[in-house]
């Protein structure tokens, strides 16, 4: 209990605190491992996953504003049903953080089953999963990045599409993709990337990397506070 990682979580467990950040001095592991034992899992969830708030403000960029990156830092490679659990996840982070209602986009290599591959079909079984249990969400998949976020590409490759080019969700099919892709639309891109932010507990704790700047903490504690927020203004 001395240790502050697990003084900080059980804080916010027992309501004294709204919201934990760590990870300057600690592992994601750590982090990870501390808020889901103390602070749970929120139901109906199975497990906790990640995402970045990646945001687009230069004159250079065509679309303007934030965009949720999913999942990029925790889950390896996701089954179908915790693929799409962490579809689930991030449009309520989208919800949350954007003001806006969320327009998801399971990525693949593939579009409305151009390709044939194991990998496809787990986008779009976890995509008719989230159809399933989330009838009114505007989703896509399987879709390629730019049908995902042009419309007039997305107009020509998707038949009768809900997201229509304009996701401001972006699903990853697996770890690889989704830390390469945050990362390049970081570092190409010029995108600022906010995270990694934990998705499917039961209240706000999220992780900071060990190299995080002042800049990174400010930004991550700010993402925190609305987080907490919204949880409150839900369970009034």
């Amino acid at each position: 209990v001395l240790d502050p990682l697990c003084y900080a979580n059980l804080m916010v467990r027992l309501g004294y605190a709204d919201g934990s950040v760590a990870g300057a001095v600690r592992t994601t592991a750590d982090v990870v491992r501390n808020a889901i034992q103390i602070i749970g899992i929120r139901k109906p969830f199975k497990l906790v996953s990640s995402f970045f708030l990646m945001m687009l403000c230069e004159p250079f960029h065509s679309f303007k504003g934030g965009i949720i990156f999913s999942d990029c830092a925790l889950v390896v490679d996701p089954s179908a049903e915790e693929l799409s659990e962490i579809a689930m996840a991030a449009a309520d982070s989208a919800r949350q953080l954007l003001m806006e209602e969320p327009r998801v986009a399971m990525l693949s290599f593939s579009t409305s089953g151009s390709a044939h591959h194991i990998s496809v079909d787990k986008v779009t079984a976890a995509t008719k999963r989230v159809k399933e249990l989330r009838p009114g969400l505007a989703i896509d998949g399987d879709v390629q990045l730019d049908a995902a976020l042009v419309a007039e590409i997305s107009e020509r490759k998707v038949k009768g599409s809900e997201v229509k080019g304009k996701a401001n969700v972006l699903i990853f099919p697996n770890l690889d993709a989704g830390n390469i892709g945050y990362k390049m639309a970081e570092r190409v891109g010029g995108a600022v990337a906010i995270g990694p932010l934990l998705q499917g507990l039961k209240k706000p704790a999220n992780d900071l990397s060990r190299g995080c700047s002042m800049d990174d903490i400010f930004n991550v504690i700010v993402v925190t506070v609305v987080q907490a927020q919204t949880e409150t203004h839900q369970a009034e």
